[in-house]
């Protein structure tokens, strides 16, 4: 399995508050059945993302976890300076050298220029994946909005643990709808620790597949997340619109 969004990097947000915990996270991730981990340290108004001190970090917890693919991404929230800084300098925010660009929603709402950030976007030559939207509860009632993103080609990740129950019934049964209706593409961790939100897919893989089958739960959690890394167009089924 391959975890597109883990906040991993010691001391540098809200996720692993130090190397010895990173290094924990990582066995974890390992002994789930993970083989990759994209490093998606935070990019919003709290915390200042740096290219260059986020890739010294991860090349120092590679060698820690040789046994582990790590690769640096950003979990990007659209402040009017991030997204102007991504749309100039795409490369300082995608994950590795693809296209794919985690984007981050407020958990409280959707700006009225949600779309058209995103489209803009992608009219730069990104491909969106839009982080944790069964964790709004706006977008848990109004799946059109969540249809239009997806009809632009944005990519919908819902978050591992929302699918066991972690966020609460709301979350699950959102994540759960989504999943049904064909509109996620990616199931990752969103980890910040070992306990709590941990690394682990296993568990969400398996709710998954008794909600949509083995085959199409595999594909979020393997092969949809394989074209990221290896910078190809995913291309899903058509959603129940």
């Amino acid at each position: 399995m391959i975890d597109l969004h883990c906040h991993i990097l010691p001391s540098v947000d809200d996720g692993s508050d130090s190397l010895e915990t990173s290094v924990e996270m990582c066995r974890i991730a390992y002994r789930d059945g993970i083989t990759h981990v994209v490093a998606t340290p935070h990019a919003n108004f709290e915390y200042r993302y740096d290219r260059e001190a986020h890739r010294l970090r991860l090349e120092e917890l590679q060698r820690q976890v040789p046994e582990l693919h790590l690769l640096l991404g950003c979990d990007l929230q659209l402040s009017f300076e991030n997204f102007t800084d991504a749309l100039e300098n795409p490369g300082r925010y995608t994950i590795g050298n693809t296209r794919y660009l985690l984007v981050e929603l407020s958990e409280y709402g959707v700006p009225r220029a949600t779309l058209d950030a995103l489209y803009r976007l992608h009219q730069a030559g990104l491909i969106t994946i839009v982080t944790h939207p069964e964790r709004n509860p706006m977008l848990s009632r109004r799946f059109e909005l969540l249809r239009e993103m997806v009809g632009m080609g944005s990519i919908l990740q819902v978050t591992a643990n929302s699918l066991t129950g972690f966020w609460g019934q709301e979350a699950r049964r959102s994540a759960e709808k989504m999943l049904k209706s064909g509109l996620v593409g990616i199931i990752a961790s969103d980890a910040h620790s070992p306990s709590g939100r941990t690394p682990v897919l296993s568990w969400a893989r398996d709710a998954a597949a008794g909600m949509i089958g083995a085959q199409a739960a595999g594909r979020l959690v393997e092969d949809y997340p394989a074209m990221v890394l290896a910078d190809k167009p995913i291309e899903m089924p058509d959603a129940e619109y």
